[in-house]
């Protein structure tokens, strides 16, 4: 699963940044990218995207460009854009975080500074990893149904970004937001009814800031962990404290199941995201996982823990 051979010299990258992911500046990158470029004597180029979509084309060009690792610089929304352009070639996903929460990156042990990230471009060692498919559009990180998802659709819309602006969205909302019914067949035959105010769907173990909604969740394990969360009183702080803690699914507030296909209906339409980007509203769902589809760049002393 893991080839030993790193990113080295007189290699070929493309960086791929989306200027509008996160709060951070972009002034320096390029800077930064090329030092980084002459001290392992490689070959750098950098495009940014210029709307929805635009770094899946991008990847796909590198792709033919014969590039040999592209990088997706920005948050979560960015990272499966490039993914999609790669999933299913050799061709090695970098990630350089630059968004509001950087799950995928914080999971896999990405430093979140820039500029030692794009060094750790160099460094790191490409491994397989899982995707999944959500009524066929593609996620690698943690995607969600329910208040999440409404959050996510309420952020997309407002031109403020960054952590404190989501957070103050979800305050808002989560009064607001009920319960729904949930129906789920798990591999075609087990049927589980549930109530849910989050329906989780995760490869990695957290949203983004370490928030971890399945602690000792893989990416390389070939699963989907599906975590049904029941609405938590506002008065029951310590159960929202645990998420940031990583002991979430200890609260008595969800039940985490672990499968590799999932299909499931509602009660009525709910909004949901993948990888944080809003996707409307739906009432059936189905989700099935890619093995192994994806090649990640990884530092090598996270290659055991992922």
């Amino acid at each position: 699963m893991i080839n030993a051979a790193a990113v080295n010299t007189s290699q070929k990258v493309l960086f791929i940044a989306n200027k509008r992911s996160g709060t951070g500046s972009y002034q320096r990158l390029e800077a930064v990218i090329q030092q980084a470029a002459f001290r392992n004597a490689a070959t750098c180029a950098i495009k940014y995207t210029q709307s929805a979509r635009h770094a899946t084309e991008l990847a796909r060009e590198g792709l033919q460009e014969k590039y040999t690792a592209v990088v997706a610089v920005g948050g979560d929304g960015t990272v499966n854009e490039v993914a999609c352009g790669l999933i299913g070639s050799h061709m090695p996903l970098g990630i350089v975080p630059g968004g509001s929460g950087n799950g995928l990156a914080r999971h896999l042990g990405i430093p979140l500074d820039k500029a030692r990230a794009v060094e750790a471009v160099f460094s790191s060692e490409p491994i397989k990893i899982d995707t999944f498919t959500i009524n066929g559009r593609v996620s690698v990180n943690v995607s969600g149904i329910g208040f999440d998802g409404h959050v996510a659709n309420l952020f997309g819309r407002n031109s403020k970004r960054g952590l404190w602006e989501y957070a103050r969205i979800a305050l808002r909302e989560y009064t607001r937001f009920r319960e729904f019914e949930s129906t789920l067949t798990l591999a075609g035959t087990e049927l589980r009814h549930r109530s849910a105010f989050i329906i989780a769907i995760a490869n990695s173990s957290q949203y983004g800031n370490n928030a971890r909604v399945v602690p000792h969740g893989s990416v390389c394990d070939g699963k989907i962990n599906v975590n049904v969360i029941r609405k938590i009183p506002l008065s029951r702080l310590d159960a929202a404290y645990a998420l940031f803690k990583g002991d979430i699914t200890r609260s008595g507030w969800c039940e985490v199941i672990e499968t590799d296909a999932l299909a499931m209906s509602l009660n009525r339409p709910v909004e949901y995201h993948i990888d944080g980007e809003p996707c409307g509203a739906s009432d059936a769902f189905s989700i099935r996982i890619n093995p192994s589809s994806l090649t990640v760049l990884v530092p090598p002393a996270m290659h055991s823990q992922i």
